[in-house]
């Protein structure tokens, strides 16, 4: 059995999932954007024996509590493979334009399409659904039917496209053909804002309707 616990981590609003497998009390945390002790102090109170990060894209406000994070509990970080520039570009992944400093991310591993995985004892499959960035992606944990859509796919909403790298029609092919795929019954964890369902989207999405 496991536990999703969503914790707010930036300015942006952004939500970190802390993933935890209810008997072993082993986990992963996805999206660790800010707010570094706060995410701390979550993980020591939940007693989690954390086993890996990973990054559904590469903008500031999704990872930039990571390095703090890794040096304390030495794991990997994971991102899908064509975000590992993202990561490494300051224009990119946006600290240029929101920060003092523009910062980078490395020593991150890079992960294919459809890549399959058991972390803390759940079967994950990495969905890459390009559009918001070039290598964003989307969790798929197909034995508990949840799907965590970073800025991929939101509640009655999507990613905004504006950014470096991003193109309206890709993030619409990405959900139609990777998203609006899976089971109507999947909940749908998003980088922001409430969760929702797949079916939900597919009917009620004023951006991107199912066709």
């Amino acid at each position: 059995m496991i536990k999703v616990s969503s914790i707010r981590v930036s300015v942006f609003s952004t939500n970190c999932y802390l993933v935890q497998n209810t008997e072993t009390k082993e986990g992963f945390l996805i999206d660790p954007g800010d707010y570094e002790e706060k995410l701390l102090e979550v993980l020591r109170k939940e007693e989690v024996k954390l086993s890996a990060i990973y990054l559904t894209h590469g903008h500031l406000d999704h990872f930039m509590a990571t390095e703090r994070i890794r040096e304390e509990y030495k794991v990997p970080v994971y991102c899908q493979e064509a975000e590992l520039s993202v990561l490494a570009d300051p224009v990119q992944n946006l600290t240029s334009r929101f920060m003092r400093h523009g910062c980078v991310l490395e020593d991150v591993i890079g992960l294919k399409d459809g890549a399959e995985f058991t972390v803390a004892g759940v079967p994950v499959k990495l969905l890459h659904t390009p559009g918001h960035t070039p290598g964003g992606c989307c969790y798929y944990l197909p034995d508990n039917g949840i799907l965590f859509s970073g800025d991929t796919l939101f509640y009655h909403s999507i990613g905004n496209t504006e950014f470096p790298g991003g193109s309206m029609g890709m993030l619409a092919r990405s959900i139609r053909e990777k998203l609006y795929t899976l089971p109507e019954e999947t909940v749908v964890y998003a980088g922001h804002g409430e969760e929702t369902d797949i079916g939900t989207e597919k009917r009620e999405n004023p951006f991107v309707p199912a066709l």
